[in-house]
């Protein structure tokens, strides 16, 4: 699976992830290793979880011998949807568009250098750490954050599985899949969370961030991501990214005023094959 971006809901998802962390992924974060085939990857979790048979394109640029490999992995492990992940490059962008890949959604990286301006407590002001108490009340937050990730708005994939898979998401790292979960309270309750990921090259990232009422609830916003900011200081964590929908404007322009930059744009395609995709419902 996939996206996640936002990973947060200014966004805009297993066991150990052996894959690469390019950005919040539910498959990644929820699954063990997809199953390699060669030009495309399975997805099992994904597929068990939406009940039909999903695979990645593995890489991400496309030429002609490659799009004729993908085509027969497509019709001989007989995948119902097929997610693609490009790079912002005209050729592959038209083969993907020839073959029939749908644009879903546009993928923002942002990075920011950790100054020593964060060098505060994270723990303090209402924010500290998840404790097993709060996953409840984080599961309904996730569950009403990311609508406007790729899989709500493929429109095949009903509303309701998504819900769930957010939910699972976050429970999961709450249990260890993040090094770190944040919490910020308001009146005594969770109001919102944000999830910290240290990286093997002593980088960090940003996974899921959720608020009761969205990008409304701006101060819990804030104080989360400068809160996840002092945290990655605290550890000598300099570089740190997180990744975003391109339509999300006010994500991009909170992060942009916490120091984060444009890193890169990718572009998410998925193809539901000729009498292979399953029309689901949205609601």
């Amino acid at each position: 699976m996939a996206d996640l971006v936002g990973a947060s809901v200014i966004s805009s998802a297993t066991a150990v992830m052996e894959r690469p962390r390019t950005g919040p992924d539910p498959a990644a974060a929820l699954q063990s290793s997809p199953a390699p085939t060669g030009v495309c990857e399975f997805l099992d979790w994904d597929s068990k979880f939406f009940g039909i048979r999903i695979a990645r394109v593995a890489g991400h640029r496309l030429d002609a011998e490659r799009v004729a490999e993908i085509a027969r992995a497509v019709r001989d492990q007989c995948i119902n949807c097929l997610y693609f992940l490009a790079e912002s490059e005209r050729d592959t962008i038209r083969l993907a568009e020839r073959q029939g890949f749908q644009l879903i959604n546009v993928r923002v990286t942002l990075a920011a250098r950790v100054l020593s301006t964060y060098a505060g407590t994270w723990n303090d002001d209402g924010v500290r750490e998840a404790a097993p108490e709060d996953i409840p009340a984080l599961r309904e937050i996730a569950a009403r954050s990311y609508t406007d990730s790729r899989f709500y708005q493929d429109g095949r994939f009903p509303a309701f599985r998504c819900d769930e898979m957010y939910r699972a998401w976050i429970e999961k790292s709450c249990h260890g899949y993040a090094d770190i979960v944040l919490v910020a309270e308001q009146d005594g309750r969770p109001a919102g969370y944000i999830c910290c990921h240290l990286q093997g090259d002593g980088s960090g990232q940003i996974g899921l961030m959720g608020a009761n009422g969205g990008m409304k609830n701006q101060a819990v916003v804030r104080q989360l991501v400068h809160h996840a900011l002092c945290w990655f200081q605290g550890r000598e964590v300099r570089d740190v990214t997180v990744v975003t929908p391109g339509s999300n404007i006010t994500a991009q322009r909170l992060y942009q005023r916490s120091g984060f930059l444009t890193r890169g744009t990718q572009l998410w395609y998925h193809l539901w094959p000729a009498g292979g995709a399953r029309e689901t419902s949205a609601s």
